[in-house]
């Protein structure tokens, strides 16, 4: 099971998703807000056998459904603002840095508003809050800001 995130220049983001029964699944989030779900050949990772186009609405209505706690604490129907969780891995240069190190804020103009561990959570962290390899940072700001904070995160 595992999550991985690449960039699509021009395009969004595409989230590629394996299950523990070994199910590929993706999502690719268009700059402009629309989405598509891919479905995928067991047999063969590379091989889409459906996609499904969801407007921003259908994919706030589908993630509801999966799990309605993330939906309901963060409005941003009508402005141009995301919130994302960005993982800070192993390959990351951050962990065990601080966070003012990031300059999140001033190269992307996107905020960290929390720091996820596995067992405890830390809201409003400041700029002397060391991060960690397995952390989850909680970013909020414009779609190209918080992507562009993710790619810092995950290469520096």
């Amino acid at each position: 099971m595992g999550t991985h995130r690449t960039t699509l220049p021009g395009v969004g983001v595409q989230y590629d998703y394996t299950t523990e029964s070994g199910q590929h699944i993706s999502v690719v989030v268009h700059y402009d807000g629309r989405r598509f779900i891919g479905f995928y050949d067991q047999d063969d990772p590379d091989s889409c056998t459906l996609s499904v186009p969801l407007t921003p609405q259908e994919a706030t209505g589908l993630a509801h459904l999966i799990d309605a706690a993330p939906i309901d604490a963060v409005r941003t129907e009508g402005i141009d603002l995301v919130t994302e969780h960005i993982p800070l891995g192993t390959r990351s240069p951050y962990g065990g840095r601080l966070l003012a190190d990031t300059r999140a804020r001033t190269r992307t103009g996107a905020s960290i508003v929390a720091v996820l561990r596995t067992h405890s959570a830390h809201p409003s962290p400041g700029p002397d809050f060391r991060l960690a390899i397995g952390d989850t940072l909680v970013a909020v700001g414009t779609r190209e800001g918080v992507d562009a904070l993710s790619e810092i995160i995950a290469e520096g």
